[in-house]
């Protein structure tokens, strides 16, 4: 994933919709954190990100969709494929690239799709044409809204109200990279690899927590409620909506900036280490609280090593572990009705009792 200069700024701008700029939104650091650190490393698993209407969930993730930096894809691919690793290619794409066929190139920006709550299987996971396939022996596949979505950002509001079968394809493809769809004995598989991210608000009802705990990180957003940083908030959204272009001129430096420190994470990562002795006491955490199966751990360790690289380190601290795993672990824990205590604090309780840390007041 790199930088590319070859449109002209403007040129992009009167090709596209201005988007509100991810470097000028206020507050909600553990939303824009989850997101940053999901897009370093997909291999997290996902946000489902819970919270009040009108809290900025959908303005920010389409920030930062337009934030990231172009992909390099393969020429009218439906999948968009990368032309140099096969592992994000389509099996036409890799057959063409094993017998060292050119393949034809093109810079995208990272595609960000949104899934109605209407959607039906076959417009997620797409269609075969069975009639076709028979009677010309091809396999005619119309691509869904998991091959466009294909490394990049696929975003679900409203999560909570979607059905849960859907829900499972989603997961399963987020979690496996690959979006297999079989009608009548005939089989088509694809590359799926996306950032799944899911919003909802409590009110309107639960994710099962089976479903709840198979996404990488979980984070909580609340409305704002401090009036000099709601009237501040309120102010930016009119200027942004009275001269947009001008609105996001101003931010164009920290766009810039924010968006080479992704790249750079991106490749620091490979390099970040994780003391043994800190791993025993992320899962040690994961025992205390009783969190079911390993995936706490997993994303635990993904989630402070993508965070390392975010800052520029190859060692994980203390400190990272310490931020991200609430984030990690919330959803996961066994719900008490009868308890008061925020899931989130348990968390942190136990965080600094394992690591001898002091529990910090809000």
């Amino acid at each position: 994933m790199t930088v590319t200069a070859e449109t002209p700024p403007i040129a992009k701008k009167m090709r596209r919709r201005v988007v509100f700029p991810f470097t000028a939104i206020i507050g909600q650091e553990d939303m824009k954190l989850a997101l940053l650190l999901n897009v370093i490393d997909p291999k997290i698993g996902g946000v489902m990100i819970m919270g009040d209407r009108g809290t900025g969930k959908s303005t920010t993730i389409r920030a930062l969709a337009d934030l990231l930096p172009e992909i390099e894809i393969v020429t009218s691919d439906p999948f968009n494929s990368h032309p140099d690793d096969p592992d994000l290619m389509s099996e036409e794409v890799r057959s063409k690239w094993e017998e060292e066929e050119e393949l034809p190139r093109a810079q995208q920006k990272v595609p960000m799709i949104d899934l109605p709550l209407g959607a039906t299987e076959d417009r997620v996971c797409g269609t075969i044409d069975i009639e076709k396939a028979l009677s010309e022996g091809v396999k005619a596949f119309e691509p869904g809204l998991l091959a466009k979505a294909n490394r990049g950002l696929l975003y679900v509001d409203e999560v909570n109200l979607l059905d849960d079968h859907l829900v499972d394809v989603l997961l399963d493809s987020a979690a496996s990279g690959w979006n297999t769809v079989e009608r009548e004995g005939i089989s088509i598989r694809h590359p799926a690899r996306f950032v799944l991210v899911g919003s909802g608000n409590p009110e309107e009802g639960e994710l099962r927590p089976q479903l709840l705990d198979r996404f990488g990180m979980n984070v909580e957003v609340r409305t704002v409620r401090d009036p000099e940083l709601r009237v501040k908030i309120v102010e930016q959204r009119s200027e942004f909506d009275q001269a947009p272009q001008d609105f996001t001129a101003q931010y164009q430096q920290q766009q810039t900036e924010l968006q080479q420190k992704i790249v750079q994470a991106q490749t620091l990562l490979p390099q970040v280490q994780m003391e043994y002795d800190l791993r025993v006491k992320v899962s040690q955490v994961c025992g205390e609280l009783d969190v079911d199966g390993l995936r706490g751990d997993i994303v635990t360790n993904r989630a402070a090593k993508a965070l390392a690289a975010l800052e520029g380190r190859t060692e994980v601290t203390v400190e990272d572990i310490r931020q991200v795993m609430p984030f990690c672990l919330r959803h996961r824990l066994r719900k008490d009705p009868l308890e008061s205590v925020d899931s989130g604090y348990k968390v942190e309780k136990a965080i600094a009792q394992v690591f001898g840390l002091e529990l910090e007041e809000d």
